[in-house]
């Protein structure tokens, strides 16, 4: 008896067994690729998680980090960035569950240029840009003419003068923002020439000058101690706190509060200021 001439009750019993084999068969091969290829448990389990941090002096911090981590049961694993871009290009792809580098001005920028999203949860430390001099113990005895060197990038340039305004020093036009040049300045009682230069120069070109506004890494760099300071941004509200960042839509996960709860206690402050020795300062 061929096909066409069987009954066709027999015909469809045979369907419905062919049909029964090829859903076993599809059941068994996705459990099979289940086994084989299991999501990323970075990705599902938020008891541990992966944070981005750029190599240096906050490795050490981090070591610390993690353990107050682990006493709260939740397991990070960091992340090591040598490039500032890097850490938000990670979180946005979702290749890392926070980031910890960056301060407000920076991640604002980040966001107009490459569309991110992603939202500071809790603020970590700052490093304060300051004034620093070897030929003058205070501000006040700064002399009228009195050449100061500041930082010629358009973020550091701006935060120079900002600095010099709390001073006295200046006064910038009503309604500057952080990007402040030297033609923003409205007023200048001393009349103090401001040098422009590299941010890694004048650090090193303090001897020719009677001060210079200086970031804490190049004055380190440049050989300047906390006692060649003679002033110093406010930490108080300061834009320029860095602060932990996660993902947009994830800020009020509950690992989140644990992550910055690991990191907001005296333990990893204590750690803080034995790695930056003052140059940095906790900032929460």
């Amino acid at each position: 008896m061929t096909e066409l001439t069987k009954p066709p009750h027999r015909l469809l019993a045979k369907a419905i067994t062919r049909r029964a084999g090829l859903a076993a068969f599809i059941a068994s091969a996705i459990a099979l690729v289940g086994i084989a290829a299991p999501a990323p448990a970075f990705a599902q389990d938020k008891k541990a998680i992966k944070v981005g941090i750029i190599s240096g002096e906050d490795e050490d911090v981090w070591r610390v980090v993690t353990q107050e981590a682990d006493k709260r049961g939740l397991t990070i694993k960091t992340v090591v960035f040598n490039d500032y871009t890097q850490p938000n290009e990670a979180l946005e792809r979702g290749e890392i569950d926070a980031n910890a580098f960056q301060h407000e001005p920076y991640l604002d920028n980040q966001i107009k240029t490459q569309g991110y999203h992603i939202v500071p949860v809790g603020y970590t430390g700052v490093w304060p840009i300051g004034l620093y001099s070897k030929k003058y113990a205070k501000v006040a005895d700064l002399t009228v003419g009195a050449v100061i060197g500041v930082p010629n990038d358009p973020s550091n340039e701006g935060r120079a003068l900002r600095l010099l305004q709390n001073e006295g020093l200046i006064k910038l036009k009503d309604g500057t923002g952080i990007l402040a040049t030297t033609a923003d300045i409205a007023e200048n009682p001393k009349n103090i020439e401001i040098k422009e230069l590299d941010a890694g120069i004048v650090g090193r070109s303090i001897d020719d000058l009677d001060a210079a506004v200086v970031n804490t890494d190049w004055a380190l760099k440049s050989g300047l101690t906390p006692e060649n300071r003679i002033a110093q941004e406010p930490i108080a509200d300061n834009p320029y706190r860095n602060f932990i960042a996660v993902k947009a839509g994830t800020e009020n996960e509950p690992w989140v509060k644990t992550l910055v709860e690991s990191y907001q206690n005296d333990t990893v402050k204590v750690e803080f200021e034995r790695v930056y020795k003052g140059t940095g300062l906790s900032a929460y």
